[in-house]
């Protein structure tokens, strides 16, 4: 057997310990992750607004590579990765789209979550053969009523946070109730899990990079999702500020035979406030 084979060594499904990768592509050097057993359609991760590696929750993340074969990456001009955040949704979608197919992949399932779920549509749209599932959480379909409305909540809960001396997705991810909070708390505890070859954090002028394309995403016109035929899973809280719940109604309604799960009393992060009730009704349906 030679040195080389990687068959025999464990197989990684906490996210807290997986390497960390790049690969070229197109210019830009990829920053990413992976974990789960290798093999079958892999599971690729479209991460928020602002969001790095480092943003993604283990307790969602762990459940899925428990099966599954599993890449999170960084956005061009993000965290680890090189060149200059794109300014346009559809320019984001097709940097995912050359990440994954300089991976190798024919195929793969989108697990996206806020600004990772408006790439994930663009990219359904131009490359429909590419994708097979789709898992849309906290995110609204192109032009949808008030995302561009989106800065301005992002800029005042920023402030919030910052005269709090809190992270800004305390306030812009849950409710500041008696359930938000300590939600919001044990989120942010949960990110802090990995230790080691930690990503770098977002540049300001990338993150507002980000928000000029998600504003112009809000103010385009709608892409036709009815043309959509993959399995589509929708979730959100039932009070999101950032990408209003009703978004989500929206997106179930345009795309047949698309689910809906929302999450009662919690916001735009209502995934992860019930991960123990989503994360196995995302297993379940991305295995189905």
């Amino acid at each position: 057997m030679s040195s080389n084979d990687t068959s025999n060594e464990p197989v990684i499904t906490s996210y807290a310990q997986a390497p960390a990768r790049t690969v070229n592509a197109g210019g830009v050097t990829y920053a990413y992750r992976e974990l789960g057993p290798k093999g079958g359609i892999p599971v690729v991760f479209f991460v928020h607004l602002a969001a790095t590696l480092d943003n993604w929750d283990p307790r969602i993340v762990d459940p899925i590579a428990a099966g599954r074969h599993v890449i999170t990456f960084d956005n061009r001009g993000v965290g680890a990765s090189t060149g200059k955040v794109p300014d346009s949704v559809e320019a984001m979608a097709d940097d995912a789209y050359t990440f994954i197919k300089a991976l190798g992949f024919e195929k793969v399932d989108v697990f996206s979550f806020s600004l990772g779920g408006m790439v994930a549509q663009d990219l359904v749209v131009k490359h429909p053969e590419l994708v097979r599932k789709l898992v849309l959480t906290g995110t609204g379909p192109r032009g949808g009523k008030d995302i561009d409305k989106v800065v301005a909540t992002t800029y005042w809960d920023i402030l919030r946070a910052t005269l709090t001396r809190s992270d800004p997705k305390e306030f812009l991810f849950f409710n500041r109730n008696a359930t938000g909070k300590p939600a919001a708390r044990a989120f942010v505890e949960r990110l802090q899990e990995r230790t080691v070859d930690r990503d770098a954090d977002i540049s300001v002028k990338a993150f507002r990079t980000q928000l000029t394309a998600i504003q112009k995403y809000g103010r385009s016109a709608p892409s036709d999702l009815s043309k959509l035929t993959q399995p589509t899973l929708i979730a959100n809280g039932d009070n999101d500020r950032m990408v209003p719940s009703v978004l989500s109604d929206d997106l179930h309604r345009r795309i047949k035979g698309s689910e809906l799960v929302i999450y009662p009393d919690s916001g735009h992060g209502g995934i992860f406030q019930f991960h123990q009730e989503f994360a196995p009704v995302a297993v379940e349906f991305l295995a189905r």
